[in-house]
């Protein structure tokens, strides 16, 4: 059962990761955050006099970080105790002891005494935990450190980030050894051909090599960040392919990332990339397992170590770098870009850092690595990443100016700006490569749908649809549905599909409704709604999209049909996670009135084409 925590409203403050320096505060003006000085300092000539807001947290002073959260966690052990301590005189007896007195008098002071204790504690932890979260926002968290070990008393990074992002505890491992070569070779190579195309953050090169390793006993150590690459990609593998949380496939994921958090510690060590990578695999476990974990904080703290390490920026020029060390850093850098923005636009809310303050070029087409010749297969899946890089970085330019622009600066031509951007992104679908498998590449055409009515649906700068952007969100959420439908009944998904396409289908049968409540008749009837005239000058709007179920009814039956196949995604969707069906529950109620209104319209129908049918009838 997922528990009420801190993942329904985070406080974690991650949304601007990089302070700006004390002189750029100050004078209110935007810092890039540069080193060792930014450049308005530098303009300036006050080079030597740029110092961050968290300079208390700069090199050589890192264990102050450490300190800071040991302290707190002394202010909230000291508040448990002191709470611990006045029970005895808030109640007769202790809230998980039997009552000394009648247990059929429910109203007894004893048992309101402990109500009010029990509701005491618990307003008082989660305003605990509440301040403990938030203050990890203004705390300068520098996860480059490394002059720290992990023991039982100190707070680690890995440990800080698992309390964060933790739901509900995993259980512990049932078993300590190895699953037969051939079901980890199995889920290694599902994950190869779902998940390495999108998000080659490693070469698959290395898990091969760890498999002979682990199962050839070959005789070298095996690193904690090694084991925990295994199990997670073992627990990734095991989650996409489950289809019910009760099934074998998902207690095996369970179990798999049961057996990778002991090597937390060290895998998530601050200051190497392998740490980079360890968070990104524990982000797309989160997406697939949301009743033990939280996506949005593991994304959170990825996003801070890609700053903290500087790979959010390419290096400069005079620095000679390796071509395919620098190509892996851009892999992994936009690896952690492209799910940061995923993330943070199914539960609109920030990106962890703007685009202005990213320089890193695209990474080459590609995988960073094949398999070995001893690898079940022969060569690597087509690479899709670019692609969806490339995707990530269209959304984000209009996400950002439309959702996390002022509201109160009003777009000059917001309407020019919307057709624009759908322009390019009808331009980079048609770019794509032919090599891509076609299951991702309908999970890229999903992910095109989405991006289309997310961009053209009322924002806080552009509030107004038009009569045609009512259209094409009618059309693309319809299309949506019919194939999101066909995906979740399937048994096996070649492609990445997680709780956060749960969330998507809500989005886009929450905005049928609304084009249905704002433009019902006209988009029922059936009556052509003309594409705007283009203006010379200015970007045309797109093409309604091509239909697929001609033949299957008119408007008002594709309307009832993606309704009922909303609702039968999402309880299949529930099946996996039990968070679905409070999203199916939500959009029941949002669509309640317009589904009554529609029936009583297929009612009338049906009648009108009766009496005309019966009309026609010759007389006997």
């Amino acid at each position: 059962m997922h528990r009420s925590s801190l993942a329904d409203s985070p406080l974690l403050k991650v949304s601007r990761p990089v302070s700006a320096c004390s002189r750029c505060r100050s004078a209110k003006v935007k810092c890039d955050n540069k080193l060792p000085a930014c450049t308005a300092c530098e303009r300036a000539g006050r080079e030597k006099e740029c110092t961050a807001a968290n300079d208390q947290f700069a090199r050589g002073k890192e264990r102050s970080y450490v300190a800071a959260l040991e302290l707190r966690i002394e202010k909230l052990e000291r508040r448990l105790a002191y709470a611990r301590s006045t029970k005895a005189s808030v109640a007769l007896h202790g809230p998980d002891e039997p009552p000394a007195a009648d247990q059929s008098r429910k109203d007894s002071l004893a048992f309101i005494r402990a109500a009010i204790h029990r509701k005491a504690v618990r307003t008082q932890e989660k305003a605990d935990i509440n301040t403990l979260v938030s203050d990890f926002g203004y705390l300068a968290v520098n996860t480059t450190t490394r002059d720290f070990d992990p023991s039982e008393s100190n707070m680690t990074f890995a440990r800080l980030v698992l309390a964060a992002s933790t739901n509900e505890p995993v259980p512990e491992p049932k078993t300590t050894s190895l699953p037969a070569e051939a079901t980890a070779r199995a889920l290694v190579q599902y994950y190869e051909t779902s998940m390495l195309p999108l998000y080659p953050a490693f070469p698959g090169t290395s898990l091969h090599a760890l498999l002979s390793d682990l199962y050839q006993g070959r005789p070298r150590p095996i690193r904690s960040s090694e084991y925990w690459l295994f199990w997670m990609v073992l627990a990734i593998s095991s989650a996409a392919q489950s289809r019910s949380w009760q099934d074998g496939h998902y207690l095996n994921a369970v179990e798999f990332v049961g057996r990778a958090l002991p090597h937390a510690d060290r895998a998530l060590k601050p200051g190497y990339v392998t740490q980079v990578q360890s968070l990104l695999l524990l982000t797309q476990y989160s997406m697939l397992d949301p009743a033990h974990f939280d996506s949005w904080h593991p994304i959170g703290f990825t996003c801070r170590a890609v700053v903290d390490q500087g790979l959010h920026q390419d290096p400069p020029h005079t620095q000679q770098m390796d071509q395919d060390a620098l190509s892996a850093r851009r892999r992994t850098f936009y690896c952690v870009y492209s799910l940061d923005r995923a993330i943070s636009m199914v539960h609109a809310r920030a990106f962890s850092f703007y685009d202005d303050a990213v320089s890193v070029a695209l990474p080459p087409s590609g995988q960073p690595g094949s398999p070995l010749p001893k690898a079940p297969m022969a060569r690597p899946p087509p690479d899709a990443s670019v692609p969806l890089f490339r995707l990530r970085r269209l959304q984000s330019e209009w996400y950002q100016t439309l959702y996390q622009g002022d509201p109160t600066q009003a777009m000059p031509d917001s309407t020019s700006f919307i057709w624009q951007k759908c322009f390019d992104m009808w331009e980079w679908c048609e770019k794509l490569p032919a090599d891509v498998s076609p299951p991702i590449r309908e999970m890229l055409d999903l992910e095109l749908r989405y991006s289309y009515v997310y961009c053209i649906a009322s924002s806080a700068r552009a509030a107004q649809v038009s009569s045609y952007g009512r259209l094409l969100i009618f059309e693309h959420a319809i299309s949506y549905m019919d194939r999101m439908h066909d995906i979740a009944k399937r048994t096996g998904n070649a492609a990445f599909y997680t709780y956060h396409d749960a969330l998507r289908v809500f989005f886009m049968a929450s905005q049928f409704v609304a084009v249905l409540r704002d433009a019902g008749d006209v988009l029922l009837s059936g009556s052509p709604i003309p594409m705007p005239p283009s203006i010379p000058g200015k970007p045309s709007p797109p093409p309604p999209p091509v239909r697929h179920d001609r033949g299957t009814g008119d408007n008002l039956d594709r309307s009832l049909r993606c309704v009922e196949r909303v609702k039968n995604t999402l309880r299949l969707f529930g099946d996996r996670w039990e968070d679905a069906f409070s999203l199916l529950k939500g959009f029941e109620n949002l669509s309640a009135d317009m589904w009554e209104s529609l029936a009583v319209k297929r009612d009338m129908r049906n009648v009108a084409a009766a009496g005309q049918w019966q009309q026609q009838m010759p007389v006997a």
